[in-house]
């Protein structure tokens, strides 16, 4: 926008703010929440060309909506989602968020840049200027996670992330997963922490403490969502670093976390999803869900809306002098994350504060029930399917005495076990490398699914992604491989030798042009297919997938092998 517009957009937002000219919009008669005092205050809130422009009585609007007997807060902002894990591309995912109330997420599009490299992060760039969503882009820092799996996109250097910092929806560095190479001063990683160290640089330091974390934050790397326990993420908050609590589809750390968000601490705190799929958002919300369930802990209401909003904003610089020059912000030259002049007029309209209860949602100021939000167009889509399915007896592991990784329900980090191979509740275990370099599949064993009958299998296998199978039996196993081949990725049930439920995932294997409507009603076909087979976990698709995350604590399965997280090393399936 030149500056002449720039300019007219000024005047029409002071004339307005004066009451020289209609308002588009005025929310009267609300009580809304000051996030800067973090009190609820009454008042009218003015909009302007999507911009809130006075909170004074008796501004005009050319349409009113009554805000009596309801709450105002800012729209809620995802500080950490990886976008791919809801396997719908942005212009769906939109459509499901924002009637939740998220007006804002930061994404870090790893796992499509671990498939298709430089091309996967451009991918969601673009997106980011087509959706009304405010989708901010952190470049990916870590791709591969480490050397010790296959992925399709290469490495990724900081020369080749350098070009991508000039566009206007990239936001800073994504999470640094290789916390040993940083520590270890790994030049690549340096690079990166050099080049990216004027602006936000995401952290992933699971149950890093002491002199460790000290050196890891002293990088500039200045947030966190990985902390699981109370007392790291205590320790992280006291070292300046920002501490995201997430909800997602498999780690759930808000019953862990929620007792250190209190006014205090709720500056250096927010929210986010990180991996949660359509159905768990249908079902239970978005960060809705998380500010409604941080409430019901007994966090202060105005303290959990200003952790889902404004920290995050001014985390990220969004909510302060800097931030209009990103993204859609430098149009409006606008700020986001609070009910305030110069802000952005995304804003939730609540019916019932402590439970959440959303009534209308704003985004730049228009009704977002009343938006038209287009479908996605289909698009052609390379497979990035370019293994064969194995014979069965490749996807068979040494016998006797073996490290057995154990699954903890509901959280991403695992036990290690010596056990026999074929002790009560082991099941094998295969990961296959899917990007053409026609290797063995990798053989290990797990504990933790129940007694499964038959196989689950997936594309999505964090964060290389290549196919990730749980089973009994070797047949079973290579038939759930096979169908994932065929389909070019995603998720597989099968018993007794034939396929009972299956979802496509045709863009790198990891995401659909599907409806949400759908996707969800074929997630609950897997799930059901799952119970039958005997799985006893809740979401086994995500808790399968974290299983070759070879940075997450503490036995992991790579297409190259048994990865022992501790001691960052791969070691031999057989025990001694």
């Amino acid at each position: 926008m030149a500056n002449a517009g720039r300019r007219e957009v000024l005047r029409r937002r002071l004339a307005a703010a004066q009451g020289r000219e209609p308002c588009d919009l005025v929310i009267e008669g609300v009580r809304y929440l000051d996030v800067f005092r973090c009190e609820l205050v009454d008042g009218d809130v003015g909009i302007k060309d999507g911009v809130i422009v006075g909170l004074e009585p008796g501004l005009r609007g050319k349409r009113t909506l009554d805000g009596r007997d309801k709450w105002l807060v800012p729209g809620f902002i995802d500080a950490h989602v990886h976008l791919e894990s809801s396997l719908l591309v942005p212009e769906t995912f939109q459509r499901v968020v924002l009637p939740r109330g998220t007006t804002g997420a930061v994404c870090d599009p790893h796992e499509l840049a671990n498939v298709l490299g430089v091309r996967g992060i451009e991918y969601f760039l673009e997106a980011a200027t087509r959706t009304k969503l405010e989708l901010f882009v952190m470049l990916s820092s870590c791709v591969p996670a480490t050397t010790f799996e296959t992925n399709g996109g290469g490495t990724i250097s900081a020369e080749m992330l350098a070009p991508l910092e000039a566009h206007r929806a990239a936001l800073g560095l994504a999470e640094v997963m290789n916390v040993p190479g940083v520590l270890a001063g790994d030049d690549a990683l340096l690079d990166k922490l050099v080049a990216f160290g004027g602006g936000p640089m995401d952290g992933h330091a699971p149950l890093v403490r002491g002199r460790e974390l000290s050196a890891y934050a002293s990088t500039g790397v200045s947030s966190c969502h990985e902390s699981s326990e109370l007392y790291e993420a205590r320790e992280k908050i006291g070292k300046g670093m920002s501490v995201w609590i997430r909800e997602g589809s498999v780690a759930k750390d808000l019953d862990a976390l929620a007792p250190l968000l209190t006014l205090a601490t709720s500056t250096s705190m927010g929210f986010c999803t990180d991996d949660r799929n359509p159905l768990d958002i249908a079902e239970e919300g978005h960060i809705d869900h998380l500010v409604r369930s941080a409430i019901a802990k007994g966090v202060p209401a105005a303290v959990a809306y200003r952790a889902a909003s404004w920290s995050v904003a001014r985390h990220y610089g969004l909510a302060g002098p800097g931030l209009a020059r990103k993204g859609r912000l430098a149009d409006r030259m606008a700020r986001v994350g609070a009910v305030a002049p110069g802000f952005s007029a995304d804003l939730v309209l609540l019916d019932d504060l402590d439970t959440c209860a959303i009534a209308d949602v704003l985004k730049d100021g228009e009704l977002v029930r009343e938006l038209d939000l287009p479908q996605p167009a289909a698009s052609t889509h390379e497979n990035t399917m370019r293994a064969s399915a194995p014979d069965a007896s490749d996807l068979v592991g040494p016998s006797g005495r073996v490290h057995v990784i154990g699954v903890r329900h509901g959280r991403i980090l695992t036990d290690r076990h010596v056990m026999a191979h074929d002790a009560p509740g082991v099941r094998r275990l295969s990961v296959l490398e899917r990007y053409g370099r026609g290797s063995k599949p990798a053989n290990g064993y797990a504990t933790g699914f129940g007694d499964l009958t038959g196989a689950i299998a997936s594309s999505v296998g964090h964060d290389s992604h290549n196919l990730i199978v749980v089973g009994e039996r070797p047949d079973d196993m290579r038939a759930a491989l096979a169908a994932l081949i065929a389909s070019g990725g995603g998720f597989c049930v099968v018993k007794g030798g034939a396929v009972v439920a299956h979802l496509a995932l045709p863009i790198g294997g990891l995401m659909t042009h599907a409806s949400p409507e759908s996707i969800a009603a074929s997630l609950t076909e897997l799930r059901a297919a799952c119970v039958s087979i005997g799985c006893e976990l809740k979401e086994p698709f995500l808790q399968l997938a974290f299983l070759s995350l070879p940075v997450i604590p503490s036995l992991k399965l790579t297409d190259r092998g048994l990865m022992d997280v501790d001691a960052f090393r791969l070691i031999d399936v057989r025990a001694a």
